[in-house]
């Protein structure tokens, strides 16, 4: 993914966004008007920031890429793996703010979705030729409860998109390097039947070593998109903290990045 600049955000923009249809990217911390140890593009607003601060970086994200902070869209994320789904013009979107939900499905151009992260997964779903797109947030929660392949057979079922056409991108996220994991994370996973061997490395006495990134590009190839289509970030959060925020390297304290996608509204 590479470095780009909208006015004064700084973001990793994902290969197939190069191209006209969507407007996508993963954020960084910089450039925005939050203090420490919010510093300083902090966009999430389950932190102990100032709202003011948190919207003043919203609009600011929003207004660099062609948008509006009142059609900048997240969700109340709970580490579960239900959509939110937007197939109709919606002008007032407010009132999905406070929805419990981990994943954004919308064929609605103008609507900047977003996931806020801190360590989890942000994973961005394209496809151009229907003209969809997703946000997903995945811990190993969501990452367990497989809401990238739910996020997929969205976009099929209920957008009548074909397989072959969707582009995913994981952005930045804690790497293997840096998340240690128990029992009961391995537990949750081999339940599900993902490959536990293929993303863990183990450590001893009980723990483990786990790739969420290798656990997600695994999962959105089984639910049928192409390897080739796939793009990973391999940037650890925890390692960058000159570039990202991170819930446990911070201990809590910290802020939120976001993976955001639009849909051109000029298509």
């Amino acid at each position: 993914m590479e470095m780009q600049k909208a006015g004064k955000i700084q973001y990793l923009k994902p290969r197939f966004a190069a191209t006209r249809g969507a407007v996508a990217g993963f954020t960084t911390r910089h450039e925005g008007v939050s203090r420490p140890p919010y510093n300083s593009l902090n966009l999430g607003s389950n932190t102990l920031d100032s709202s003011h601060n948190v919207e003043g970086n919203r609009s600011l994200l929003a207004r660099s890429l062609g948008s509006t902070l009142d059609r900048f869209l997240t969700v109340n994320q709970v580490h579960g793996t239900d959509l939110l789904v937007i197939d109709a013009p919606n002008p007032e979107l407010s009132h999905f703010l406070k929805l419990e939900c981990d994943g954004i499905v919308t064929n609605q151009p103008g609507i900047m979705i977003a996931v806020c992260v801190a360590d989890c997964v942000p994973i961005l779903l394209h496809d151009p030729v229907r003209k969809v797109v997703a946000a997903l947030h995945a811990g190993w929660q969501g990452t367990a409860g497989n809401i990238a392949g739910k996020g997929v057979e969205a976009l099929v079922s209920l957008f009548n998109c074909d397989k072959k056409d969707i582009q995913a991108a994981v952005g930045p996220h804690i790497g293997a390097c840096c998340y240690e994991v128990d029992a009961p994370v391995r537990d949750a996973f081999k339940k599900a039947g993902i490959p536990w061997e293929l993303c863990a490395t183990e450590k001893g006495e009980g723990k483990w070593m786990l790739d969420l990134g290798a656990a997600n590009r695994m999962l959105l190839t089984d639910a049928g998109i192409a390897a080739d289509r796939v793009q990973v970030s391999e940037q650890c959060v925890s390692c960058n903290q000159e570039l990202f925020f991170s819930y446990r390297r911070d201990e809590g304290d910290t802020g939120r990045q976001v993976g955001f996608i639009m849909l051109d509204a000029e298509q």
